[in-house]
């Protein structure tokens, strides 16, 4: 597809879509995500390596998460000098460093600081990377491209972590530690080849050192998409609490609830991640041009299938097909709530917006391991989708106010 961009004086000039780079960041997605959330599929195993319980593994993932919080904005700050395609490639590195770190770790304290070193990363990559797809198309486009690009992170949910934890059952779980470290440097070497180079400062001002621009900025209004961006960050960390409570426990639960056996816990994650699939293209098809519409049915459909998880989870083919709903229903969720991101914040502060949203993600994430850590342990595994279920009506409740402050910004 090419886009036409009008020239002043001069025939139009037309803008190839870019297919190549958008690919290469879905790439790079695909294996951050995939570094993130490998602990998933495989906490039985590490919790019997490592000898501690299933609950503290799963704070791994917490870690992690928290990292991400606790970094992004003030990384993504302290690097927002640096080209954008340098960052990109030196965040892999430090991804492919701490994912083999973590699969070398002698014990559970070595793994958890390769963790904090991982999500580090993560968060910068997620302060960056929303922003770049957006900087490589025209406005009108930016849906596509961040869909493409997040496409990724649903890539690694139907392969990536499916495939991890195959091959952790077949031979151990510090392989796929190192296969996502070989990965990452090899996705590194795909950006300096293949990834086009974007100005990401040309909305900045050209000086931050003058008193003067400093004095301006302090009296100028303040940016009237910040309220809708806030409310963005706030309900995408309120779902990512009630998913991750749930998720990040999946593995135990299929086992003790669902009576899944042990080797087929990544076919069903595979199953569960084709779903997710599903949903990204139905976000792109069916709900690309009505975000508001398509996250209403989405978080319906993900609470309609939780409940039938909690109720029924022992019957397999209720409980089988509620978590491909499930899938289905939470893969139109991280596609459609960027893409609402890009829409609702100004260029100026596209990249700050970016990082926000990725520690509000990430913020969910590592709280909800932790809250399901806690409630793994003092009521069982059948509390976790109850959780999730609340999670899900306060952020109905959130995204039924995103309309009016979306139109209140838009007249500003």
């Amino acid at each position: 597809m090419t886009t036409t961009l009008p020239q002043t004086g001069a025939a139009p000039v037309v803008k190839r879509f870019p297919w190549g780079g958008l690919i290469v960041l879905a790439v790079a997605v695909f294996l951050s995500v995939t570094a993130e959330m490998i602990p998933t599929g495989l906490l039985p195993e590490m919790s019997s390596s490592l000898g501690v319980s299933e609950s503290q593994t799963g704070l791994l993932i917490s870690v992690f998460a928290f990292a991400v919080v606790l970094t992004s904005v003030p990384l993504t700050f302290l690097f927002r000098r640096i080209p954008r395609h340098l960052l990109l490639m030196l965040v892999l590195v430090a991804i492919a460093i701490s994912s083999t770190v973590g699969g070398l770790a002698p014990n559970f304290e070595v793994l958890v600081g390769a963790r904090v070193v991982g999500g580090m990363a993560h968060g910068v990559f997620w302060g960056v990377v929303g922003a770049y797809s957006a900087h490589l198309v025209p406005r009108d486009q930016i849906g596509r491209a961040v869909a493409i690009t997040t496409g990724g992170g649903t890539l690694a949910f139907v392969l990536g972590v499916p495939l991890a934890t195959a091959v952790g059952h077949a031979w151990g779980w510090r392989v796929p530690f190192f296969g996502i470290g070989a990965l990452a440097l090899l996705g590194a070497v795909f950006i300096l080849l293949l990834l086009p180079r974007v100005d990401h400062r040309k909305h900045l001002a050209p000086s931050t050192d003058t008193r003067a621009l400093r004095v301006a900025r302090r009296h100028a209004p303040l940016d009237p998409t910040i309220p809708v961006v806030a409310l963005i960050c706030i309900l995408v960390a309120v779902i990512m609490i009630g998913n991750y409570a749930f998720y990040t426990y999946i593995a135990p639960f299929m086992i003790g609830q669902m009576g899944v056996p042990e080797g087929q816990v990544g076919l069903l994650l595979l199953v569960y991640g084709g779903a997710g699939a599903i949903g990204v293209f139905a976000a792109g098809a069916v709900f690309g041009r009505r975000p508001t519409t398509g996250l209403v049915v989405a978080l319906a459909a993900t609470g309609v299938s939780v409940l039938l998880l909690a109720v029924f989870a022992a019957n397999p083919v209720v409980a089988i097909g509620a978590f491909f709903v499930w899938g289905v229903a939470f893969g139109v969720v991280p596609t459609l709530l960027p893409t609402r991101l890009m829409h609702a914040a100004s260029p100026e502060i596209r990249d700050t917006s970016s990082a926000f949203y990725s520690s509000a993600f990430n913020a969910g994430i590592g709280i909800g391991a932790l809250v399901g850590s806690l409630f793994l342990d003092s009521l069982g595994l059948t509390s976790l989708p109850w959780i999730y279920l609340i999670a899900l009506v306060l952020a109905g409740g959130l995204l039924a106010a995103t309309p009016a402050l979306t139109r209140r910004a838009r007249r500003v």
